[in-house]
């Protein structure tokens, strides 16, 4: 699976709060949380966020709380994948439980900027950065890993799963 996008980079210690400010935690739309995406951060980023775009940040990206809302709301704003120095583990759990893909990789994640073209190879690691003529490995994911992403999410794998097993 490759990904193609603009990056929009951010620093270390995003937390769930400036990613999708509590006050909309009443929202139950994707569409409508990603209106307000990383909208604690970056008052312009639903303006400016194309379907595909990248997000990279430093360390500990979606610290703070567990709410579910986060990866969401990145997710529904077209982002495509978030590379960082690290991740708070239940966030990366929420986000591959709702198909967006996360790689760590602390090389590609210093030397990219806003603006900055990437493309993503989730099967091998590779992060290319064609602005800078640049190549970085991120750890690849597993296949199983792989399925959940392509299918949209755990729930949307389960769902096929469950499909093929009564159709089969």
């Amino acid at each position: 699976m490759k990904l193609r996008g603009k990056v929009h980079k951010y620093g270390a210690n995003v937390d769930t709060d400036v990613i999708i400010p509590g006050v909309y935690l009443t929202l139950t739309e994707p569409a409508e949380l990603a209106e307000h995406c990383m909208e604690g951060i970056d008052s312009e980023f639903a303006q400016k966020v194309e379907k595909g775009d990248i997000i990279v940040a430093g360390t500990n990206f979606g610290c703070g709380s567990s709410r579910e809302h986060a990866p969401i709301a990145i997710k529904a704003s077209g982002i495509s994948c978030v590379i960082a120095k690290s991740f708070a583990r239940i966030f990366f759990r929420n986000a591959i439980n709702i198909g967006l893909p996360l790689l760590e990789c602390p090389q590609a994640a210093e030397e990219s900027e806003t603006g900055d073209t990437l493309e993503v190879e989730l099967e091998t690691g590779e992060i290319r950065n064609i602005t800078r003529d640049r190549l970085f490995q991120a750890e690849p994911y597993p296949d199983f890993m792989l399925e959940l992403i392509s299918a949209g999410g755990l729930i949307e794998h389960t769902k096929r799963i469950l499909e093929a097993r009564r159709s089969g």
